[in-house]
């Protein structure tokens, strides 16, 4: 998904989108510790940590318990939000925290950029 300033305004503008990425930050979190967390339905929850991880705010690891059942938590990517104002308009600048491990799978596995390097 493309990051335009609208986007922006309208992801991070949601209470229970700041929240997760608050909670997710501190420690990896399932869904239900963070509707427990917020007070708020695990399909409410879900939407959000959907649309976060639609902008790569949040990363997705699979847990085992003591059980053996699988579950889902996550842990927020973003580092910082800058806005500024340029010439009468918004700049935004967003960093995100990307893992080696990740960059060199992917050019393991032959992935390209946009740019066609690795």
């Amino acid at each position: 998904m493309d990051w335009e300033p609208e986007t922006v305004f309208e992801v991070i503008g949601s209470e229970e989108v700041r929240r997760i990425l608050a909670a997710a930050n501190v420690e990896p979190v399932s869904v239900q510790t963070l509707s427990d967390r917020l007070d708020a339905s695990e399909p409410t929850v879900y939407r959000r940590v959907n649309v976060c991880q639609e902008y790569d705010l949040l990363r997705e690891d699979t847990r085992v318990d003591a059980d053996g059942n699988h579950y889902k938590v996550y842990e927020t990517t973003l580092e910082r939000v800058c806005f500024e104002l340029d010439g009468g308009g918004f700049e935004v600048d967003i960093e995100l925290h990307r893992e080696l491990v990740e960059e060199s799978t992917a050019v393991r596995d032959g992935e390209t950029g946009a740019d066609g390097e690795p």
